[in-house]
């Protein structure tokens, strides 16, 4: 939206703390922005637990000055007095002919109500706002959603339930699977889920009344009017923490929060980020391939997880994509091609490529054999009896290859195959893949959080080596982490490594790099900081694998051999891009 038809206050309704009510009988509540005047708009409609009165520039100061610094045109054309972390800008979005309608989650803001984040009761909320919304007076019918992580990853779920009214759902950077994104990487536990609860959920939990902030615009407790004891409010609380301590394999509790990917039809736009290892990058992936709908297209951008949401470049996405399925405008959508990314390069930048699948169509699966001897990567594998042992939670081993002859191309998941024994029943495998410099230089990436990353990163604890077949590819193994198979100490045993897609241009004289490492990477830079963030960050983001109690000494603290002979080859499989191009 240009400074000429910037949105005039008359222009907007604006409706606060609208009651919607549940079939249980709690009551949530809505701001609603509208068009003035009469009419009926379709509805672009959010339900996420941070707080709708708390505004983005209080509750993320950091993540909005960058946003500010940064991308200046995803601040321009607006007031920014309606932001709101991770919804859409209303100021950009009704006068385009849309109703903007943020809900605040059970138990989270203005709602009442105890928070369960991701149950099945949010999502059948989530549902029941939506047919809500669809029978007010202003609406056409047709509501679409839109949202970035936690207001992405409840539309995979609810568009499972299929209600009637859904139109169309914008994920952007949302994970779907529960256990394999969020939670346990590869069956090691993360502890970001501890963290962000603690700071991004409970600080806005209904019932904090006065010891939680007011909105700047209507002056309103953010949490609610009525304030509680901590005591009060940690009854009216699922913890979220304590049901991932108490189910560490993939079960019912994971697969409940978890969509049905075979009940997905309506049609979607999954936009990841190269740089979201570790929460929102695979989920839009698999969400992408194995969703049953016919009207799919999936978007691979890089850069801050919260910011290209809100660039002109995003906006615009958005808007032709829901333009077409909730207004019905002639706008060529469907000719898109169905895969849009970005192939990064070492210096910072990008080029917008297109494809018609994924794994991309021209992919060239390429081995790169680990020689344990010399410590590289290699095209040619060798067959003698070697091993290379590491400390079991040490930095483990980094495996180069030779100064690149001619420029490579990568773009798509990674996996590696191991032959692994331990000095205990068990181990953790750290796998990141990295790019050097001509001068041994490591060269570090924008991360979603981090704004020093690596090229790409797996996990796998190996006792949950165990495989999908049916699930499973070559270049992407699905573990089912549904049971623990120990090790034998000094037993080797053969495992699949799932690392996360990446993408990649590198020139001629730099080098592809792999450690197989036992614990999480991190860099010799300065750390990182975000206000919304609890501890400062290393090249993981905040998306760490450091609970003493998922990683016990006695057993995670031996040592970790790797393996290799005439029928025991380890190697990275990497998606090449043919060198035409």
């Amino acid at each position: 939206m240009t400074e000429s038809n910037k949105l005039q206050p008359d222009q907007m309704v604006i409706e606060w703390d609208v009651p919607i009510t549940m079939d249980d009988g709690v009551v949530l509540r809505a701001d609603i922005f509208r068009p003035a005047g009469p009419g009926r708009y379709p509805a672009i409609l959010s339900y996420g637990p941070y707080g709708k009165g708390l505004s983005f520039q209080d509750g993320y100061s950091t993540a909005w000055k960058i946003l500010e610094d940064r991308f200046p045109d995803a601040v321009q054309g607006s007031s920014n007095q309606y932001q709101n972390w991770e919804v859409v800008d209303p100021e950009k979005w009704v006068p385009d002919g849309y109703v903007c309608v943020r809900v605040d989650s059970r138990g989270a803001g203005r709602s009442e109500g105890v928070i369960d984040c991701a149950s099945p009761r949010e999502t059948q909320d989530l549902y029941d706002c939506i047919e809500w919304a669809a029978k007010q007076e202003w609406c056409t019918g047709k509501i679409g959603l839109n949202g970035v992580s936690y207001f992405a990853a409840n539309q995979w779920r609810v568009a499972a339930l299929q209600p009637p009214s859904l139109a169309a759902i914008c994920i952007w950077e949302g994970y779907s699977d529960r256990y394999r994104d969020l939670t346990y990487h590869g069956g090691i536990r993360s502890t970001f889920p501890r963290d962000w609860a603690e700071m991004q959920v409970q600080t806005v939990q209904h019932g904090r009344g006065e010891k939680g902030p007011r909105s700047r615009l209507t002056g309103a407790l953010v949490c609610g009017d009525e304030t509680l004891s901590d005591e009060e409010l940690a009854k009216r609380r699922v913890s979220d923490w304590k049901s991932i301590v108490g189910n560490p394999l993939d079960g019912v509790s994971y697969r409940e929060r978890s969509p049905d990917f075979s009940k997905i039809k309506v049609p979607l736009l999954s936009a990841g980020n190269w740089g979201g290892h570790g929460l929102h990058l695979r989920g839009n992936i698999e969400g992408f391939v194995r969703s049953a709908s016919e009207d799919k297209w999936l978007e691979l951008h890089d850069g801050e997880h919260w910011a290209e949401f809100y660039t002109d470049y995003g906006v615009q996405l958005q808007k032709d994509f829901l333009n077409y399925y909730l207004k019905g405008e002639s706008n060529g959508w469907t000719s898109r091609p169905r895969v849009q990314y970005r192939l990064r390069d070492v210096h910072g930048k990008f080029e917008d490529r297109t494809d018609s699948a994924w794994p991309l169509s021209n992919t060239v699966w390429t081995r790169l054999y680990l020689d344990l001897v010399n410590n590289q990567l290699s095209g040619t594998a060798g067959d003698a009896d070697v091993t290379s042992s590491f400390d079991a939670m040490g930095d483990g081993i980094d495996f180069l290859t030779a100064p690149l002859s001619e420029p490579l191309e990568i773009a798509g998941p990674l996996a590696a195959k191991l032959f692994v024994s331990s000095s205990t029943d068990d181990a953790d495998l750290f796998l990141v893949t990295r790019v050097f410099a001509p001068d041994g230089k490591e060269v570090l990436f924008r991360g979603a959080l981090d704004p020093n990353a690596p090229l790409a990163q797996g996990w796998l604890r190996v006792s949950h080596r165990k495989t999908d077949p049916a699930l499973s590819e070559p270049y992407r193994p699905y573990h089912t982490h549904d049971t623990h198979e120990p090790l034998v100490p000094g037993l080797p045993v053969e495992v699949d490594v799932e690392i996360w897609p990446t993408s990649i241009a590198i020139p001629a004289g730099y080098r592809l790099g792999l450690s197989v490492r036992g614990r999480d990477y991190e860099h010799n830079l300065d750390v990182a900081r975000l206000s919304n963030m609890k501890f400062p960050m290393r090249g993981c983001g905040p998306f760490i694998h450091n609970d003493e109690q998922d990683r016990p000494s006695g057993t995670f603290a031996g040592t970790t051999t790797l393996h290799a002979s005439k029928t025991q080859k380890p190697f990275l499989l990497i998606p090449t891009l043919p060198k035409s191009r």
